[in-house]
């Protein structure tokens, strides 16, 4: 166990599970810090040929700690953008890596959970798994480059009204429009990502890292985006519209934002 983050290996495959039953495996410094080196120890590692990214108890992320989140709006603003920019390392590692992640996603995918799973290279879900990008919510704007990573694969018209509506989505739906690619019965999702990942990992790892390179550069790098959600971000949560949307999360109310 490494922070909250489990890091096994199966033949070729990494395996990292998020673990963290009280939260919901909601994100936490030790799990970002220790995603990142996973991968970045993947990345170099000639005995892995894929990684599988999923969540433990049926979940697979609730999301940021909003308790944390409150602490660092009322700390400075550097604490959010260094918080930040820990998960941001985290998405960086996840797309430099030139072996492909596969995410293996039940229950909830929700806010960051979500920005994680769009930063894989592949997705399956369970029937039943939920999205959502619920920062709207309270007050706040998408991070971890679900933006950038919500321009590639959706129109104009689905990414806002992902982003403006924050409301939950099937994985039935998002298969649909392309964005899961693969839909599988509940409680099986692990077990077909791992498979699919045993698969690739057999195949010719210098040719699927610069397929993986090609991707990127035909869309353009997020990066130049995660500096964008990042100072955003820390605009928001420093605002008096996360004020009152977390405040009102915490107080199980309704939200009545600044005019």
């Amino acid at each position: 166990m490494s922070g909250q983050l489990t890091v096994a290996r199966q033949g070729r495959v990494m395996v990292l599970t998020m673990d963290d039953a009280a939260t919901k495996n909601a994100l936490g410094p030790e799990m970002m810090a220790a995603a990142r080196d996973a991968l970045t120890q993947a990345a170099e590692d000639p005995g892995v040929g894929a990684i599988v990214l999923t969540g433990a108890n049926g979940t697979f992320c609730s999301g940021g700690n909003l308790g944390r989140l409150l602490g660092n709006a009322k700390a400075d603003p550097e604490v959010t953008r260094a918080s930040l920019e820990r998960f941001h390392g985290w998405t960086r590692a996840m797309r430099a890596c030139p072996k492909p992640v596969v995410a293996a996603v039940e229950g909830a995918a929700a806010g960051a959970g979500f920005s994680v799973a769009l930063g894989c290279d592949l997705i399956v879900a369970a029937e039943d798994a939920v999205f959502t990008l619920a920062y709207v919510k309270v007050g706040l704007n998408p991070d971890g480059g679900a933006s950038a990573f919500l321009a590639r694969a959706a129109t104009p018209q689905l990414a806002a009204e992902i982003m403006f509506e924050g409301g939950k989505i099937g994985a039935a739906r998002l298969a649909q429009l392309a964005i899961v690619n693969r839909v599988v019965a509940p409680g099986t999702a692990l077990a077909e990502a791992l498979a699919w990942a045993e698969r690739l990992a057999e195949g010719p790892t210098l040719a699927i890292g610069r397929a993986k390179r090609l991707i990127e550069s035909g869309f353009g790098a997020p990066d130049d985006q995660l500096d964008r959600e990042a100072a955003f971000f820390v605009e928001a949560l420093h605002g008096a519209e996360a004020a009152e949307g977390i405040t009102a999360f915490f107080e199980k109310r309704a939200p009545s934002y600044p005019r």
